[in-house]
């Protein structure tokens, strides 16, 4: 059963495209442009080639971020995922906890990806739900009208690995060393925070997702929780890479999920050098981003 957890006016969504400069060490990127609505945005995101993937010049319709997280239970290995079905690309994958950088938020892209993942990354224990926090910074609390918090527990994201080589905004390098790549089917440049999720004694914890639409009815966007399908999955790893087995937690237990036609999204499909060229991938070649 869908529950309705969050309803209001759709905001604005405004961003900029972005100069990309690339070179062996180094990729820098700028706004540039005036802002772009989100169908703008999307009118950008058409297939773009480039000569050389280690050193390249090339303009993108947006920054996009994402979240890599790694996470031990019941002392197995697992990598949180979510399901999207993709009717504009007629697949359905596995992919990453993401979402678009607004303008205003270009230069700290952890900004973005932070109140993505308290939108998206819900965790239910007996006692309520899981508040987080990624260091010493508490996420935002999208939900607690209609979801009571636990207050006594939080979960915690901390960084996990730093990519080798150097993503710069500007000027800016930023500090936590995100691993960056040009997606040429979308004309788009990808940032990806490698994360390890804590979470204190819950011998009773669920791991759910929440997604957002736009009610055709009253033009308001809801976010729904959907308990029969968490839609937020545990793909176990082993020496850090997929066994093939995918699971849902719910009060503890780990259940194990058919999953005959889901891909894994570009994000874990080959890279060369700066540049990923496949929409999605199989199983088989999935692993770690680098």
């Amino acid at each position: 059963m869908t529950t309705i957890i969050a309803r209001h006016d759709p905001v604005a969504f405004k961003t900029q495209a972005i100069h990309v400069q690339a070179g062996p060490e180094v990729l820098r990127y700028t706004p540039v442009g005036n802002p772009l609505s989100f169908e703008q945005m999307l009118e950008l995101r058409q297939p773009i080639q480039v000569d050389d993937p280690e050193q390249f010049d090339v303009t993108l319709a947006n920054l996009g971020v994402s979240a890599d997280i790694t996470f031990r239970w019941q002392q197995r290995d697992f990598r949180l995922l979510v399901h999207q079905q993709r009717p504009d690309r007629n697949d359905q994958v596995l992919k990453l906890l993401s979402g678009y950088v607004p303008a205003h938020e270009l230069r700290l892209p952890l900004l973005t990806l932070m109140t993505e993942l308290a939108e998206e990354l819900l965790l239910e224990t007996g006692q309520g739900w899981l508040p987080g926090r990624y260091q010493e910074v508490w996420l935002p609390t999208p939900y607690a009208d209609t979801l009571p918090p636990d207050g006594n527990r939080w979960y915690s994201l901390s960084p996990h690995q730093g990519a080798a080589r150097a993503v710069l905004c500007r000027e800016l390098n930023l500090l936590e060393r995100p691993h960056a790549y040009v997606h040429l089917p979308t004309n788009s440049l990808q940032l990806v925070y490698h994360m390890h999720l804590s979470v204190p004694r819950c011998p009773d914890l669920s791991a759910l997702h929440a997604d957002e639409s736009l009610d055709a009815q009253s033009g308001q966007l809801q976010a729904q929780l959907d308990r029969q399908r968490p839609d937020l999955y545990l793909a176990e790893l082993v020496d850090n890479q997929f066994n093939g087995r995918l699971f849902t937690l719910v009060k503890g237990e780990l259940i194990e999920q058919q999953h005959p036609h889901l891909l894994l999204s570009e994000a874990f499909a080959p890279q060369t050098g700066w540049v990923v060229a496949d929409a999605h991938c199989p199983w088989a070649y999935g692993s770690a981003p680098p």
